[in-house]
């Protein structure tokens, strides 16, 4: 496989770019498996990875409907933070920025993992008290935070209406300020080559039409490509959990689908240098490398597995930029895209064993499947190889809902859609 570095980027060059070998094999899948990881994107990639390089299960298998990357890994806003209010999320999500921070040493792959900055802006002083609060928590936590005030954001972020007369005057905003921005696909390529140059195979085309049993145990998975068996089996498919789950016989189940749309406008010169949040409402943005403005808002609100929104919700988010950045009400749409997102009760992530024996579940992300992308690889292998939770995932089982446990971040209770 190919090993990316200055002398091969050199040595390249001067062959015309024609030596370049494959980023990752393309295997036929073989009858059996240690484990089989269901689900090519992020988390599913991320957890083949961790189960080879920290636990030698290198008779692994990642099986993938479509192509590498082709479900929310790469459609999303690509923001990457740990600034949470509870400590199982803080914990948690502080976990994963740190393997951030290394992962494009660790994975000889650049992730372009950018820490510019989230900014949160509080519209009240009701709000800048909650963000103050979340704030100390994060230092509490051991994760960085500092409170603006509105000076301070106008002279960082120079395009915001800040006066007096803004529609939504700025009380203040909480910055943390490692959290910032990745490339999505490169993230999903890292990974994906990673797990491969370990022994991993990474079978594509090849969708899970059911599950093989022996009583309740699963055995393995029906596929277009053929039967495959496994000790054990492993759920990485974010909103389309339900229906793979129907396939195992299993009906209800603690999380609703829904649409998540994202957009990104014509390139401009360089406009915002940290990712910024709209207090007033539901919306983030940031400007990627090639100058566009990346940003989203909140779900369309209605159950749905199609990977595209409607243009009520497109029009709101678009009142939402024009009111923080006025100077942008003339740019141009260039793209958008929709997402399926698994909203769980409480707006918080399940890893853990079950409901079957021999079957593992990562789902549940919400909003923050892409930030967690490492911690979620990392615990879930983890859970998968040791048959016992690591103790950043321990608190997110399916058992917290029997017990009343809930990790309810936003407070909205048990409402998905809201979380």
């Amino acid at each position: 496989m190919a090993e990316y570095s200055a002398l091969s980027l050199l040595k390249n060059a001067l062959s015309g770019n024609r030596d370049w070998k494959p980023a990752w094999r393309k295997p036929d899948p073989k009858p059996r498996y240690d484990v089989i990881v269901i689900g090519g994107g992020g988390h599913g990639l991320a957890t083949a990875y961790y189960l080879a390089a920290e636990h030698g299960i290198t008779n692994v298998a990642v099986v993938e409907k479509g192509w590498l990357g082709s479900g929310n890994i790469g459609r999303n806003t690509t923001i990457v933070r740990s600034n949470y209010l509870l400590p199982e999320s803080v914990r948690f999500y502080e976990f994963s920025m740190k393997l951030w921070e290394n992962l494009s040493h660790e994975l000889n792959y650049n992730v372009m993992f950018s820490q510019r900055g989230v900014l949160n802006l509080a519209h009240s002083p009701g709000q800048a008290d909650a963000f103050i609060r979340r704030g100390n928590a994060m230092r509490h936590g051991g994760v960085d935070a500092e409170w603006l005030t509105p000076q301070e954001i106008a002279r960082k972020v120079p395009g915001l209406d800040t006066s007096g007369s803004a529609r939504f005057p700025i009380a203040g905003g909480l910055l943390q300020p490692r959290a910032g921005t990745a490339r999505h696909d490169a993230v999903a390529w890292g990974y994906a080559r990673a797990a491969d140059r370990r022994g991993v195979d990474l079978i594509e085309n090849c969708e899970v039409t059911g599950f093989l049993r022996d009583g309740d145990q699963i055995t393995g998975v029906s596929t277009t490509r053929g039967d495959i068996r496994a000790k054990k089996v492993a759920l990485a498919v974010a909103g389309s959990t339900s229906r793979v789950l129907q396939r195992a016989g299993i009906e209800r189940f603690p999380i609703e689908s829904h649409v998540l749309q994202a957009f990104v406008s014509e390139a401009i010169k360089p406009f915002v240098n940290c990712v910024v949040t709209f207090g007033a409402g539901h919306l983030y943005m940031s400007q990627s490398d090639k100058g566009g403005l990346v940003f989203g808002g909140s779900l369309d609100f209605y159950n749905s597995y199609a990977q595209r929104g409607n243009l009520p919700t497109a029009e709101d988010v678009m009142s939402e930029i024009c009111a923080m950045f006025p100077a942008v009400a003339r740019l141009r749409l260039l793209r958008s895209w929709g997402g399926v997102m698994d909203m769980s009760m409480d707006g918080s992530p399940i890893i853990t064993r079950g409901p079957l024996p021999g079957l593992y579940l990562n789902c549940g992300w919400c909003y923050g499947g892409f930030k967690a992308t490492p911690a979620s690889g990392y615990s879930f292998a983890w859970t998968i190889a040791r048959d016992e939770p690591h103790a950043i995932n321990a608190p997110f089982t399916l058992s917290r809902f029997e017990r009343g446990a809930a990790i309810d971040e936003t407070g909205h209770g048990p409402t998905p859609k809201l979380h």
